[in-house]
């Protein structure tokens, strides 16, 4: 952290650089301007929310003033000298800025707000330059300090420069026009056959054909019971995506890489994992029909306990090292998330995979646990409200499968039709199209996993089982 020298007097912060003596970027007169103007007008509160957080103050009586100022906002509650004052003399922090005077003071430097959002800027400004300086001082000390990997000194600079550039470009309101031109633009190439499939396929023809791939910004939740095959499902789809020139980025909290790796040459050499693992194989043929993954774009990283931060500075990375057009995460339950209670911890968890799907304009599917209780249910069939910890990854996602294996309960047959292999993926929340269950096969050791008619000789498709509207054609141009 940075060490300063501290001139105080009441309301006052004036922090010196270290070893420059210089004053950290600050614009008091602005920031005196936009609260003054904040009480003059309730609008340019609305202006200025957008733009300003109470730590984009550098004075300390001004952050609690704004903060006073935003929660009244939020109340609905008119924002004026009279309610700032009693709203902060509630709190006792009345004294600590300066008392009413102060704030009589503040409303009378201004007679418009009309210069507020530019006022505001400058404020924002400002506050991005002491975060660079704050960020470069603590790499700074890090890098003197000889127990600090330079990995770690690399992510910390990557993470803390994405951390800061987020707090700068933000997202602007794009007009109908412009989104419904691009839209039927998407619609034409399909049309006309430029397009095969909106989002990255999974490989399997019956559910992209339902879902029309992973497609960008959308968050897909792939939940089910331990050792109902999610991780394998997983590894499976990104190794088809691969296949069709889609760089895929899997990161995997729970397997290390080894252990991923082992899984892909089970499933393209036969070899069980255990085989693998005693060197009961023959090494001629393991490398023959290691080839095809050899070349394949996927990109492991086996991170424990990832932030979602950390996620986010990874993905960005590797999408501009490598084109990465896929996300997966394997698993959601070991990230690691904000909040004082499990369930707000994975409640930001979701939110912020949402957020790294919208603001980095690609899909991420998270892998999920369900709830215990599910092994008490008749069928072990699993629903939304089996989904582990927060009700906010139903909420989060645009689309929820499920992974169910009916041999594993003892069930043998499904609507006369052996369970033996047999996996269902179950479209249990689907925001642009139908839900319902789509029919797989896996092999004993989930090593592989593939379409129900890959190998039937009839080549008869594997139909949708509905559970709501199911009968019509699946939507290809969703964007």
């Amino acid at each position: 952290m940075m060490n300063s020298n501290h001139k105080t007097r009441k309301g006052t912060s004036s922090t010196l650089i270290p070893d420059m003596g210089k004053v950290p970027p600050q614009a008091m007169d602005m920031e005196e301007a936009v609260l003054g103007a904040m009480l003059l007008e309730k609008d340019a509160v609305l202006k200025v929310i957008e733009i300003l957080k109470p730590e984009s103050f550098y004075r300390e009586s001004h952050q609690k003033i704004f903060k006073t100022m935003i929660e009244l906002a939020k109340r609905n509650h008119p924002v004026d000298l009279f309610t700032v004052s009693e709203d902060l003399r509630a709190h006792n922090e009345l004294d600590s800025i300066g008392g009413p005077l102060y704030i009589t003071q503040l409303s009378s430097k201004i007679v418009s707000a009309a210069n507020v959002e530019y006022h505001a800027s400058i404020i924002a400004q400002k506050y991005i330059q002491r975060e660079l300086i704050r960020m470069s001082l603590e790499l700074q000390n890090r890098a003197f300090d000889d127990t600090y990997d330079i990995t770690d000194l690399l992510e910390y600079a990557e993470v803390n420069l994405l951390e800061v550039s987020g707090k700068i470009f933000r997202k602007k309101a794009t007009r109908i026009g412009i989104i419904v031109d691009r839209v039927i633009d998407t619609i034409a190439k399909i049309k006309n056959g430029e397009i095969k499939l909106v989002g990255v396929p999974s490989g399997f023809t019956m559910l992209d054909r339902a879902t029309a791939g992973f497609k960008k910004q959308e968050l897909t939740i792939i939940a089910g019971r331990p050792s109902m095959g999610k991780t394998a499902l997983a590894a499976q789809i990104a190794k088809n995506a691969a296949l069709m020139k889609n760089p895929v980025a899997f990161f995997s909290l729970e397997m290390s890489e080894d252990e991923l790796g082992r899984r892909y040459l089970s499933g393209s050499s036969g070899r069980t994992n255990i085989e693998l693992l005693n060197g009961k194989c023959d090494l001629d043929q393991l490398c023959t029909s290691s080839q095809e993954l050899v070349s394949l774009p996927i990109y492991i990283d086996d991170t424990s306990a990832i932030s979602l931060v950390e996620l986010r500075a990874k993905v960005r990375r590797m999408i501009l090292e490598y084109g990465i057009k896929l996300v997966i995460v394997d698993y959601l339950g070991l990230m690691r998330g904000e909040g004082d209670t499990r369930e707000q911890e994975v409640s930001s968890i979701s939110r912020g995979l949402k957020s790294i799907a919208k603001d980095l304009d690609i899909p991420v599917v998270a892998l999920s646990q369900l709830n215990r209780r599910l092994e008490s249910s008749v069928d072990k069939r699993p629903t939304l409200s089996d989904l582990r910890d927060s009700g906010s990854i139903e909420q989060d996602a645009d689309i929820v499968h499920f992974v169910y294996r009916p041999e594993k309960y003892g069930i043998e047959s499904l609507d006369g039709v052996s369970t033996k292999g047999l996996m269902l993926v179950i479209i249990g929340k689907n925001r642009n199209g139908p839900i319902g269950d789509i029919r797989v096969k896996c092999s004993p050791s989930l090593s592989r996993i593939f379409d129900e008619n890959e190998e039937d000789p009839s080549g008869s498709e594997i139909p949708i089982m509905p559970n709501k509207s199911c009968d019509e054609e699946p939507p290809f141009a969703v964007t």
